[in-house]
């Protein structure tokens, strides 16, 4: 097989084997007959089909069986470097500034999206071939274990680990939980790997016991190797830092201006420079490169309508630290002259936390003077809560059903110089409306 590798039979070309995932709401099996009529030389499946097929037990651990063996064949004599990222929030931004500064110095491969989980990260794996030099890896993990069987996949060269925080607390019973699991990132790395760790965390920090290898830091403390000094915020909300290296063979310091807004993502840069120096990239090329890209949809994109309205969309996902960070950015851009809107909705999978969690962010948008808030759906209604009692009151907060209730209140409330935030877990749907909001307005 020389195909791609699809599990979407509207992405099948000559050759793809397509993988008939089972699914809760779709089986992959209704599609193979399709994928096939569109090219696809083959069909990996867990029943029988009138199709050309390799019939296992289970597609998914098939499917990671064969990304493990493909890439140990591809790194049998070449220098193809595993990087691997996990983190409660970051992953995808820091895999993006990955793929940025690496590509340059030869084939890149990096995922598309979030690819982080048992099917997307053997995707992702199967997209290298016997050029690729770098190989970027996005890990995520929703409980204990999901760590050790990625690295099982693709065990990393270097292993990236950013943040330990509440995201999916739900799943891991609590905060300690969700460290163990970030930690098997570490403990998974291949022979001679190296563990790239957030020196300001102190729970990542603690990872370096679990490495085997040498262990390289990042932050803003002075005792990390990478560190960024003198950060400052922009009228605009970008980053601007010194960048200091004394990592062996790329020492250096020089000033650096982030394409990408709020604070929170020097961290991520930081994360994305360490490993690249690691790998070997030049100093100045990584200060070259750092802080070009700019933010992917829905992730703290920021756009200036034609009508004046500031619409910072990050309505990807949430948890409390990425929902802290996205407040901070509002209430920044928005300055003392402009009135400041924040759309948020349920911030989701924080199990017994989630009430808590909800009224504090809630308060927090009071205590950041945020004009107008604006709580989509029930499950959100703890926003207001925590709003009223820090002291807001009549119309500065509003409850609305829906997604297309927001759209028709934001229709007609908006005006020229607001700046308006849309945050929301994923599955809430907010994204719709950060998506009409960007377009221009209107009913979603």
């Amino acid at each position: 097989m020389t195909g791609s590798v699809v599990v979407d039979s509207r992405l099948v070309a000559d050759g793809s084997l397509f993988v008939a995932v089972p699914g809760d709401r779709v089986d992959g099996h209704d599609f193979a007959a399709g994928a096939v009529e569109a090219g696809a030389a083959l069909v990996l499946a867990q029943r029988e089909l009138d199709v050309p097929c390799v019939v296992v037990d289970d597609v998914q651990t098939a499917l990671g069986a064969l990304a493990r063996v493909v890439l140990e064949r591809l790194r049998h004599g070449s220098d193809l470097r595993v990087v691997a990222v996990t983190g409660s929030v970051g992953k995808t931004t820091t895999k993006d500034l990955l793929g940025a500064v690496l590509a340059p110095e030869g084939p890149t491969v990096v995922p598309a999206g979030s690819f982080n989980n048992e099917v997307g990260l053997p995707l992702t794996v199967l997209r290298a071939d016997a050029s690729t030099r770098f190989l970027v890896l996005e890990m995520g993990a929703d409980r204990i274990g999901n760590l050790t069987y990625l690295t099982s996949v693709a065990p990393p060269d270097v292993a990236v680990v950013l943040v330990v925080g509440s995201a999916h607390v739900e799943g891991f019973g609590g905060i300690e939980g969700v460290a163990t699991a970030k930690g098997e990132l570490v403990s998974g790395l291949a022979p001679g790997g190296v563990a790239v760790l957030n020196a300001d965390d102190h729970r990542v920090a603690a990872m370096h016991t679990l490495a085997r290898g040498p262990v390289r830091t990042f932050g803003t403390i002075p005792t990390a190797a990478v560190r960024a000094e003198t950060v400052a915020l922009g009228v605009d909300g970008r980053p601007t830092f010194v960048l200091r290296s004394s990592v062996d063979g790329a020492e250096g310091a020089s000033s650096v201006t982030l394409g990408l807004v709020g604070e929170h993502n020097v961290t991520n840069a930081l994360a994305a420079a360490t490993a690249a120096l690691v790998t070997g990239v030049a100093f100045d090329d990584v200060v070259a490169r750092i802080g070009a890209p700019a933010a992917s949809p829905h992730r703290l994109a920021v756009t200036e309508r034609p009508d004046g309205v500031t619409v910072i969309d990050d309505s990807y996902n949430a948890n409390p630290d990425s929902m802290r960070a996205a407040l901070k950015v509002l209430a920044v851009t928005a300055g003392r002259t402009r009135r400041s809107v924040a759309v948020l909705g349920e911030m989701r999978e924080l199990g017994d936390a989630s009430r808590e969690a909800h009224e504090a962010i809630g308060r927090l948008v009071v205590r950041l003077n945020i004009k107008l808030l604006v709580v989509v759906g029930e499950g959100a209604s703890a926003l207001l809560d925590g709003a009223t009692q820090e002291g807001s009151w009549g119309d500065e907060v509003v409850l609305v059903p829906d997604v297309d209730a927001a759209a028709t209140l934001l229709a007609g409330e908006l005006t020229d110089g607001d700046v308006v935030l849309v945050k929301a877990s994923n599955g809430s749907g907010l994204w719709r409306l950060g998506d009409t909001l960007v377009a221009g307005g209107g009913a979603a």
